[in-house]
């Protein structure tokens, strides 16, 4: 079956290795298709990472489900997490969703989900390995403990919300703590439904935040 995935990155490059990895295709068995080009910036400001579209052949996906559903059952073992129960659906965004929940799953959450976004990270890992040397059909797994996804986007459109309206108030940028792509992407949607403001990101890697500022002045003008 014909599937295709989208994949960002600092360059078109990084994106071409780093969706290679991901699907566990070597770069010429998969098609390219260059979305938008990546831009440096200047001191991280008005950087935007390349996007691509990749085409490539795969094979069932259940065996990757299983998979990862295997690999969280043995981590929250590994922990001495008991009575939890564990649930398999499909997502709105071509993926499937592992939903966990039961006593003291939340250790599998950690610090604003560090832990559950590493752990998602490494599910991802375990549900696209190419068994018997052979590559399965590539599945996303979002992994969510006790509905945080659902809860922690609330949270970050009402912090979105707050921040907006701090910044039409005082007329001042507002710079959020780091963010992961992700949730840098839920702060933007909301703000984009705000008149008068509007946001951009700035910093590199782990670090990069997302700065709120009215329309019309530059973020690099203000003292942020």
């Amino acid at each position: 079956m014909k599937r295709e995935l989208i994949v960002t990155a600092k360059s078109v490059e990084e994106a071409r290795k780093k969706a290679a990895a991901e699907l566990g295709l070597r770069e010429e068995e998969m098609t390219v298709t260059v979305l938008e080009e990546g831009k440096r910036g200047f001191l991280g400001i008005g950087a935007a990472d390349a996007k691509i579209a990749v085409g490539y052949e795969a094979k069932d996906e259940t065996v990757g489900v299983d998979a990862a559903l295997n690999f969280i059952r043995q981590v929250a073992e590994n922990m001495g997490l008991e009575n939890l129960t564990y649930e398999t659906k499909a997502g709105t965004n071509d993926d499937v969703i592992l939903a966990v929940d039961g006593d003291n799953a939340g250790l599998l959450i950690g610090h604003h989900g560090e832990t559950l976004d590493a752990l998602q990270y490494l599910s991802n890992l375990a549900a696209n390995k190419r068994v018997n040397g052979e590559k399965h059909e590539y599945v996303k797994i979002t992994l969510d403990v006790e509905n945080y996804r659902e809860k922690r986007e609330a949270a970050l459109r009402a912090l979105a919300r707050r921040k907006a309206e701090k910044v039409l108030r005082e007329k001042r940028s507002v710079m959020l703590e780091p963010m992961n792509p992700y949730e840098r992407r839920i702060i933007q949607s909301e703000v984009q439904g705000i008149e008068g403001v509007s946001t951009n990101s700035i910093g590199v890697d782990s670090n990069r935040r997302v700065v709120i500022f009215l329309e019309g002045e530059s973020v690099e003008d203000e003292e942020i």
